[in-house]
């Protein structure tokens, strides 16, 4: 159930150890040609934690959202909000992600970028 975030953390240990230990996302930026399958693990496990259809995260967040949503009380109805904005966030979070390490212009150290490479 919850493979998809440990793709997400191994796929960060991936990328960061691919561009010599450096953690700030901001200084990163496309790897997406240099770093091929650590940019497709992150691509689906991402896919999976913000809740896209007929994958893990889908199902689990759409059983959490249709019963606190189907109790019709005023704590289950905040707890059905509070939810919607907690997946909304989290796929605000997790496109940015994606924006600023693999998809955005190469904004870190050259030597860094130049030397990223998939770990063996």
């Amino acid at each position: 159930m919850l493979f998809f975030k440990a793709l997400l953390f191994l796929g960060a240990g991936s990328v960061i150890h691919g561009v010599g230990d450096e953690q700030d996302m901001r200084k990163m930026g496309g790897l997406r040609n240099l770093m091929p399958f650590s940019y497709s693990v992150i691509l689906i496990g991402s896919l999976a934690l913000i809740g896209f259809p007929f994958l893990a995260g889908f199902y689990s967040k759409d059983v959490i959202l249709e019963l606190a949503a189907a109790k019709l009380s005023p704590i289950s109805l905040f707890c059905f909000y509070l939810g919607s904005l907690s997946a909304m966030f989290t796929a605000f979070y997790s496109t940015r992600l994606l924006f600023l390490v693999f998809l955005s212009e190469p904004n870190g150290s050259k030597i860094s970028i130049f030397n990223a490479h998939e770990p063996s």
